[in-house]
């Protein structure tokens, strides 16, 4: 079961508009959900389903007890609909099926649910549809429409929702929120600093791919000081053969910024913020052997790796010569 609580952790501002909206009988009719993925709009949507269904309401918080709340939290409900695009669109057909639906008086409470995922996809068709079912609500309706660009909806439905927006995921409740669903600690932390979107963080250890990088990109940073000679071996046997895409690349160039960020947080006594966290005895050695100039000149080198990368430079002949400028003194 879902509680309020761990919508706040997250999104503190959504959980205190939707709960007081809850607890004076206020909740909108029609909500827009917009956000990242992994930002939490289904679970607060799935939150505000339970509580527009509870019997035993209490405050704002369902009881979790009732036959409404636990057939709201299995997913088996039959007053809760789940609208996805069928294919690569939501279609009209679907947006038709839904009003068959709540033609029919509820059969539980006297309360329907709709819940829209990826609501932008909505054909031409589905979205006028769906517009004069949000004008004209068949008795007791809640609807949330979730998207991650509400920009592509159509404005007379923007206008007939209220709309909450969900924010990133501060990296360190990212980290935190990838360890409690058993990801490895010093991988989650990479990872939520890599992106703000927990559904891309978590698509990052497919394959162990996220902890492979990680060690490929540790041992480069490491020979570019221990054996400077070896850094281009390195580069060309263990670090190109992995990093073969450009988004990859791109990625791995993201790793040794925040690799020449945490040995300046060691510098500046910052350690309990270093995302490299099983790597402190090597930060703190290149924190000593690095002076403030010669991190920020690396840190410019891989800044302008990064922009060249994005405008389609050669990736081999840019990696070389970034390992010329990391090489300079």
């Amino acid at each position: 079961m879902q509680h309020w609580q761990e919508l706040e952790q997250t999104q503190p501002a959504v959980a205190r508009v939707l709960q007081n909206s809850i607890r004076r009988s206020r909740l909108a009719h029609a909500y827009i959900f917009e956000g990242g993925r992994g930002t939490g709009k289904k679970l607060a949507a799935q939150l505000a389903a339970q509580a527009f269904l509870c019997r035993n309401l209490s405050g704002a918080d369902p009881c979790l007890a009732c036959p409404e709340c636990r057939r709201a939290a299995s997913g088996n409900h039959p007053d809760v609909h789940v609208l996805r695009p069928d294919g690569a669109v939501i279609k009209v057909d679907q947006i038709r099926e839904l009003k068959r639906e709540f033609s029919m008086r509820g059969m539980e409470s006297g309360r329907k649910v709709y819940l829209v995922e990826e609501a932008d996809k909505m054909s031409a068709s589905a979205a006028n549809s769906l517009l004069k079912f949000l004008e004209e609500p068949d008795g007791e309706a809640l609807a949330v429409l979730m998207t991650v660009n509400s920009r592509l909806m159509l404005p007379t439905i923007l206008s007939r929702a209220q709309m909450l927006s969900f924010v990133p995921l501060p990296p360190e409740a990212a980290a935190r929120e990838l360890v409690r669903k058993g990801y490895p600690e010093k991988e989650a932390y990479l990872a939520s600093r890599l992106t703000s979107d927990l559904t891309e963080a978590e698509a990052l250890f497919g394959e162990e791919w996220i902890s492979q990088g990680r060690e490929k990109v540790i041992q480069l940073v490491d020979d570019l000081i221990r054996k400077p000679r070896d850094s281009y071996i390195t580069l060309h046997e263990t670090v190109m053969p992995f990093f073969t895409e450009r988004k990859d690349l791109e990625t791995a160039l993201d790793m040794i910024m925040l690799w020449y960020r945490d040995v300046l947080r060691m510098q500046v006594g910052q350690s309990e913020q270093i995302v490299f966290i099983d790597q402190e005895d090597s930060l703190s050695k290149q924190a000593f052997q690095l002076s403030q100039g010669k991190l920020g000149n690396n840190l410019q080198a891989v800044m302008d790796a990064r922009r060249r990368l994005s405008a389609n430079a050669a990736p081999q002949l840019l990696m070389e010569q970034l390992l010329l400028r990391l090489q300079e003194g």
